[in-house]
């Protein structure tokens, strides 16, 4: 086994301060949509949280496209519904049969095809739904129809929350339990080779 540096600073420090984010918009939209007692900070915290997250998601954007890390999102599409069924199981039966995970981390693929996809789909499709929406609720929220924004607003969140919770589930499935956290706080990650 091997140390391999799969997470670079700027992928960590990224990584992070967009779960803190994710945090504050959880809470601050939940404390919005039951109009809680601090709606003024509420909306306040909600407004610049979402503010810098769309910056963060357009650093995110052009990191991918002038790194390295761009080869982790290029699907091949050969054998991907095999392996999406295949990487499936595992996180669903085979995980807790203690069979080996079908697509360990490689310093080339440091993605499995099911989370390849996922993180597609929602740093390329959801994300943008939801910094769109909300820049529609933020700036021009007389001119559009405003229950059109508020329901694709809600529902992408929702998306996005159900992605954070499978992606606490997929943090576990390392060699020990802690060993994916650890690489995303120090960078490097155990590699079978």
């Amino acid at each position: 086994m091997k140390k391999h540096y799969l997470y670079p600073l700027w992928i960590r420090l990224w990584h992070w301060t967009n779960a803190l984010l994710c945090i504050l918009l959880i809470i601050s939209g939940v404390s919005l949509h039951y109009g809680s007692q601090a709606f003024e900070i509420s909306i306040s915290i909600h407004n610049i949280s979402g503010i810098v997250l769309s910056i963060l998601w357009l650093i995110f954007i052009i990191g991918n496209m002038t790194s390295k890390n761009s080869q982790h999102y290029k699907i091949k599409f050969k054998g991907l519904f095999k392996r999406i069924v295949q990487q499936s199981y595992y996180y669903g039966i085979g995980i807790f049969k203690g069979e080996p995970h079908p697509y360990p981390v490689s310093a080339e693929m440091k993605f499995n095809s099911l989370q390849q996809l996922t993180y597609i789909a929602v740093m390329y499709g959801l994300m943008p739904i939801l910094i769109g929406s909300g820049l529609l609720f933020l700036f021009f929220v007389g001119t559009f129809n405003i229950w059109l924004i508020a329901i694709t607003h809600l529902i992408v969140a929702y998306l996005i929350i159900l992605f954070m919770v499978t992606h606490l589930y997929i943090i576990t499935t390392g060699d020990t339990i802690l060993s994916n956290f650890r690489a995303m706080i120090t960078g490097w990650d155990n590699i079978n080779d």
